[in-house]
């Protein structure tokens, strides 16, 4: 509960974060007899967290990202949110996609948790070669609105959403974007490409 408490909210985690305190059958029990007390929430088979509490809606869910995390952790593999989903995490985009698709380099499966369902959809490696977490949401986000679809507007949100660290990172990331690309994102990266 130590450990749960210090990562505060919202962190959805599974028995893998806690195999250096015991074996994985005492981790499992303990994590059963925590949620027996209600001391953990179980999101889904192998997903806990720690819920959150509001004073007129009850437990809240913990963010799509945190689960998707969790599970990219637990399972050893690469996620990154699909097209749509990074277009609206980034505000690119108002549309909510209907389902929340991420790519993996692992199994497609979906995983449903509370009334939301997570679909992982298998991709090739090379669609998830970005170094860095920002470049693939952006790289992602860029590639679903398309060559004609990226506006003046959209750059400077981008520039403005980015730090300056995530802007250099962009520039070092880009062979793992289309050539088209390069442009916009050496449009984003801005300033960065003078240092």
């Amino acid at each position: 509960m130590k450990r749960i408490r210090h990562h505060g909210q919202p962190w959805v985690f599974t028995p893998k974060d806690f195999l250096d305190l015991g074996t994985p059958h005492a981790v499992g029990m303990t994590l059963l007899r925590l949620v027996r007390n209600n001391g953990i929430r179980r999101l889904a088979r192998g997903l806990y967290d720690s819920p959150k509490k509001h004073p007129v809606l009850g437990l809240l869910s913990p963010p799509v990202e945190a689960i998707a995390e969790a599970l990219a952790g637990r399972d050893g593999t690469r996620i990154q949110p699909s097209g749509a989903y990074a277009a609206n995490l980034l505000h690119l985009s108002e549309q909510v996609p209907a389902k929340i698709v991420y790519h993996t380099d692992g199994a497609s499966r979906q995983v449903r948790v509370g009334g939301q369902t997570i679909i992982l959809k298998h991709a090739a490696p090379s669609r998830l070669r970005a170094h860095n977490r920002m470049s693939g949401l952006v790289i992602r986000a860029l590639r679903y609105l398309g060559k004609t679809f990226i506006t003046e507007d959209r750059v400077k949100q981008l520039q403005r959403l980015l730090s300056s660290k995530d802007r250099r990172q962009l520039l070092k990331d880009l062979p793992s974007a289309p050539v088209w690309m390069h442009g916009h994102l050496r449009a984003i990266a801005g300033k960065e490409l003078k240092r």
